[in-house]
């Protein structure tokens, strides 16, 4: 089958080492949530010098942006991420070595997903500008998707009421459309506060705030009994005290609350706080709450899901060489035995799709959808974007099979052809995809019409309240 877009698909071939060169100064840059100045900045700059308009601090954040080009309907909107998590750094090779120690690193792509967003949006412009076609086509720089969550607070802010539809993609290790929902999820800090003393001399005089938060982990521990199948709680102890002989009178607790439903999720963060308060009283301490997020899950739309399908069967699967296989497998060996095949029976594939993978390297194929929708499992800030508008995300083969995510492997990949490849196409499915959403207007209808049926026309509210401001803070020192 031949392409539809093919002004789009022959631009970013003639773009291939701008997109290609976003992508890796991205990855060099690798700033951590709401501290993406020079990635935001760039990213803006390099889509003003192709023509859009750009609104820079949107939502209140300094490093969201919203750039435009076109007039009127309909408003096709491409997600771009670029932000990288901490002491993750790695060089592009396959065995753990940092590029610098302790430095933030790719490890969930994102840039590679900015990048391939931005191919996408210039590549359908430049569609829409030799056809003549009405529309607009949009960019939305996204900060903070790990832990922060920038897409919440766009969205709070009315930045994707006015879309029409938003497509997104995530680089991964199969070449499929994403079904099914994510986690709805709570980020807090709870910070415990006491009465320090001499831990040997007079401890009877302190109140230990450290004694507090595993008081307070204690019982979560066993509220786990209780919960939602499908919740999942974390935490992290980020301050502890500072030296084991001083009653620690300050400590603090990083958490993580998830369920697949919002109301799943209010309900048990309220139980995780009465945790929070008893640990408190049986310490007789003092504990604050800084909410850091609350995003929703993600709400899927069939038609979109369809639409992207049939354009990754039309553009077809990367073409990885012999060089990215032999750089894939040194990736696998330093995997555990048989992680590729246990991976593969836990992604939602058929028998015969798991038995035609598990001898290969890379996903060399185009995926049909699952029969059945994925189960939930991470959390991501595309949930609020999918209560606003509709919206669907697919993923394109730039790791190796079971490359485990937020993981070195993931970052070296992110770095150097694999990676490149993926997002080279993931950019052509996207153009494909916003040229059929411009030029046949019955996908537009039925998306809306799949999206005001799982809304039930309810517009979207958002789960932080309107005086919440983001964590800015939260990665100060890093």
């Amino acid at each position: 089958m031949a392409v539809k877009a093919e002004i789009a698909a022959r631009y970013i071939d003639d773009k291939t080492d701008l997109i290609i060169g976003v992508s890796d100064h991205l990855w060099n840059l690798s700033e951590l949530a709401l501290r993406e100045f020079e990635s935001a900045d760039y990213l803006a700059q390099e889509l003003e010098s192709e023509g859009f308009e750009v609104e820079r601090d949107v939502g209140g954040l300094p490093t969201a942006f919203v750039a435009s080009w076109g007039s009127g309907g309909p408003i096709i909107g491409f997600l771009a991420e670029y932000d990288a998590l901490a002491g993750m750094s790695q060089k592009p090779i396959p065995k753990r070595e940092p590029l610098v120690t302790g430095a933030p690193g790719q490890a969930c792509g994102h840039n590679l997903l900015g990048a391939g967003a931005f191919g996408a949006a210039i590549a359908l412009k430049a569609q829409m500008e030799e056809e003549g076609i009405q529309g607009t086509v949009r960019l939305y720089g996204c900060p903070a998707e790990e832990n922060l969550s920038g897409k919440a607070f766009m969205a709070r802010a009315g930045a994707f009421d006015d879309c029409d539809v938003c497509l997104t993609w995530h680089p991964g290790t199969l070449n499929r459309v994403r079904t099914g929902s994510s986690l709805a999820n709570n980020a807090m800090n709870l910070i415990f506060s006491g009465q320090s003393a001499h831990a040997a001399g007079d401890p009877y005089n302190g109140r230990s705030a450290l004694d507090a938060i595993q008081l307070m982990n204690m019982g979560v521990e066993f509220l786990r009994e209780h919960m939602p199948p499908r919740a999942r709680v974390h935490y992290v102890i980020t301050e502890g005290g500072s030296q084991p002989n001083v009653v620690p009178d300050r400590a603090k607790v990083w958490y993580l609350v998830r369920a697949p439903e919002r109301h799943e999720v209010d309900e048990l963060y309220e139980r995780v706080l009465n945790c929070a308060g008893g640990a408190a009283q049986m310490t007789d301490t003092e504990f604050e709450i800084e909410l850091l997020k609350a995003i929703w899950n993600v709400l899927p739309n069939r038609p979109l899901e369809e639409l992207l399908e049939g354009c990754m069967q039309r553009i077809g699967p990367p073409g990885f060489d012999d060089e990215d296989r032999e750089f894939a497998s040194q990736i696998i060996s330093t995997l555990p035995e048989g992680r590729v095949e246990s991976y593969l029976k836990a992604q939602n594939l058929t028998d015969e799709e798991v038995e035609f993978l598990k001898d290969k390297q890379l996903n060399d194929t185009v995926l049909p959808r699952p029969q059945e929708p994925d189960e939930p499992k991470g959390s991501t800030d595309v949930g609020d974007v999918s209560w606003c508008a509709p919206t669907a995300q697919f993923s394109t083969a730039c790791l190796a099979l079971a490359t485990p995510g937020h993981s070195w492997q993931y970052v070296a990949q992110s770095g150097m052809d694999i990676g490149r490849k993926g997002m080279l196409l993931a950019a052509r499915i996207m153009a494909e995809a916003g040229y059929e959403l411009l030029t046949d207007a019955e996908w537009i209808d039925r998306a809306r019409e799949d999206f005001e049926r799982r809304t039930g026309g309810r517009s979207y509210r958002s789960a932080m309240p309107a005086d919440h401001q983001p964590a800015f803070d939260q990665f100060a020192e890093a």
